[in-house]
């Protein structure tokens, strides 16, 4: 059955924790978890310092982003709540961002902009309002623009399982 949506969502690309200690947070994702240590990304605006750590090979790797904030008392508050935010792959995200608002869907601000992997993103706010009354219900979500690469992977998976090869 075809989707009436303009877009797909592929999988999982990232699932982002926060704490007040990155390095609490390494000890059990990375020391004892067995999470790879990818790089760190630190962003006054975004009020974040994080390890971007994962697991998984190829275009199938999902990030875990350990993430503290520089300053606890400012906003946004990455460590509240600690599950901070669920990244999506997806197939288009203009296209996505464009019929989800339609469907008055509330996004945080600053649009689609490059995120902290070099991918193009946007999220979700977590609580709908007036004007865009549709929420991601209590979680943020991050919908982030798949690679060739990893639209490709997950182009031969559902082919490779699909009832009608």
């Amino acid at each position: 059955m075809k989707s009436p949506r303009p877009f797909q969502v592929l999988g999982v690309q990232q699932i982002a924790i926060g704490g007040l200690d990155k390095q609490r947070l390494r000890r059990f994702w990375v020391d004892l978890m067995g999470l790879r240590f990818e790089h760190s990304y630190q962003s006054e605006k975004e009020n974040v310092d994080e390890d971007i750590c994962a697991t998984g090979t190829g275009p199938f790797t999902v990030e875990v982003d350990l993430m503290q904030p520089i300053d606890p008392d400012k906003r946004p508050r990455v460590h509240d709540p600690a599950l901070n935010h669920v990244g999506l792959w997806i197939d288009d995200l203009p296209k996505a961002v464009e019929w989800l608002s339609a469907a008055g869907v509330r996004f945080t601000p600053g649009g689609i902009r490059k995120g902290a992997a070099g991918h193009d993103v946007c999220f979700i706010h977590p609580k709908g309002n007036d004007e865009a009354p549709i929420g991601s219900e209590g979680v943020l979500v991050e919908l982030v623009q798949a690679p060739d690469s990893v639209r490709e992977a997950f182009r031969t998976i559902e082919e490779a399982s699909s009832p009608n090869r």
